[in-house]
């Protein structure tokens, strides 16, 4: 006698739309979601401070400032205020589209590496819901277009690694990503180095798979690896397009009328910026330690006061659903991909890894929560990728659906002050300060 069939899960019970359908549902609900309230505070709060006024300055062609920090976010911040308006909702709003194309991000790679709508859906509603994202893509600072320049390349270098077509123009895209988002922050320079130390690698391996020699390594266009282009080709699009991207993308400090920068001080730019970014900070209120982070150990206050005669209050606080269940996740990808050899589990267990690592080797002196923004957004995809490897039968499959129903009830209760809406007193951040750090 055969058994009774199983109930389906929910997410068995999708519509049967296309990918793209989905990712255009799930953008359409990123940027309501970004959009609604955002001139709110009405006033420069946190780091907005020094990003608006310094991209208003580039806008109408007055000085470069903030020097330490090069210019493509600045200036898409100038292009949002020229567009939008000089107002909190102009200065905000371009971050909103960058945050939907983190979201889109995360979703493609999800899509390329698991070819399975719910996979890909699962990552793209949990980036949604990590509060991360929603804070910075609602306020003009320099975070979220570097990561989304960031994601979109990593998406374009795994989505080409075994395609038949369409391999150069990805690696070309990420060539210039890459660059961009050097260009928001250097922060992306390890990121670009990892890129093509990787790319060299799977090539190196392909090649001696096909017993090439070293001709064959540099030369070879049919090695198996991003299939048509030849390791030397692939290195320059990836490496020196970024850099070619990079140095172009100081064109408007060539345009103002104080400090303008000339090509000649281009290069001996640089060693300025770098002396900015490596001066000593004073200690601040909310600065923390790299091995806080993934406990959610010191979360930040961008805002908490009175705007306009009413209270309102931004903090940056990951879902805790999502930071500490991606934890887990990570974990589950290693164990998985090594167990059942998929290379999948382990990159994506890679990623979160080696976005955390970067600041475990190289420690700032004083460092601050948001440092966390680009391994936050990796959990969600180990996240997705643990489900669709642990969670296919039983109980278990009930387990992604009750997971995001949890991370969005929690999305919800936190709202308030993720959103700086009105609150109620001088001590409604009660409500949702869980641990005396949080305060």
């Amino acid at each position: 006698m055969s058994s009774p069939p199983q109930p389906a899960s929910i997410h068995s019970r999708l519509p049967h739309w296309s990918p793209r359908q989905w990712l255009v549902l799930l953008l359409i609900a990123a940027e309501a979601l970004f959009l609604f309230n955002l001139q709110h505070p009405r006033q420069m709060f946190f780091d907005e401070t020094h990003y608006v006024p310094a991209a208003r300055d580039l806008l109408h062609g007055i000085r470069y400032g903030n020097i330490e920090h090069p210019l493509v976010a600045k200036t898409l911040i100038g292009l949002s205020m020229l567009l939008f308006g000089d107002t909190p909702f102009g200065w905000r709003l371009m971050s909103t589209f960058f945050g939907c194309a983190s979201v889109a991000a995360i979703f493609l790679i999800a899509q390329s590496l698991f070819r399975d709508v719910r996979v890909s859906l699962t990552a793209g509603v949990l980036t949604l819901l990590n509060q991360m994202l929603f804070v910075q893509a609602r306020i003009a600072m320099l975070d979220v277009y570097m990561g989304a320049f960031l994601l979109l390349a990593l998406w374009c270098l795994i989505d080409g690694y075994a395609r038949e077509e369409g391999v150069r123009a990805r690696l070309i895209a990420a060539g210039a990503l890459l660059g961009l988002a050097i260009g928001c922050k250097w922060l992306a320079l390890p990121y670009l180095a990892a890129a093509g130390i990787t790319f060299v690698l799977l090539k190196a391996k392909s090649a001696i798979g096909a017993g090439g020699g070293l001709s064959g390594f540099l030369f070879s266009r049919s090695l198996p690896a991003w299939r048509g282009v030849s390791t030397i080709e692939g290195a320059f699009w990836i490496g020196g397009l970024s850099v070619i991207v990079y140095l172009a993308t100081f064109w408007p400090a060539f345009f103002v009328a104080d400090n303008a920068l000339t090509l000649s001080r281009l290069l001996p730019h640089q060693l300025e910026m770098y002396a900015q970014q490596t001066q000593v900070l004073a200690p601040h209120t909310y600065q923390s330690q790299w091995w806080q982070w993934p406990q959610i150990g010191r979360p930040i206050w961008y805002l908490y006061e009175r705007v306009e005669g009413v209270l309102r209050g931004v903090l940056l606080v990951g879902n805790p659903a999502v930071m500490w269940g991606g934890l887990l996740a990570v974990l589950a990808c290693l164990f998985g991909g090594v167990g059942a050899r998929d290379p999948r589990l382990l990159l994506v267990a890679a990623l979160w890894i080696f976005a955390f690592g970067i600041w475990v080797l190289i420690p700032k002196k004083i460092g601050f929560y948001y440092y966390y923004y680009l391994p936050a957004m990796f959990l969600p995809l180990a996240l997705a990728a643990a489900f669709h490897h642990y969670c296919r039968s039983g109980l278990m499959r009930w387990l992604p659906p009750a997971f995001t129903i949890l991370s969005a009830g929690l999305f919800v209760y936190f709202y308030p002050i993720l959103a700086a809406t009105l609150l109620a007193g001088d001590d409604a951040f009660l409500t949702w300060t869980w641990f005396e750090s949080w305060r």
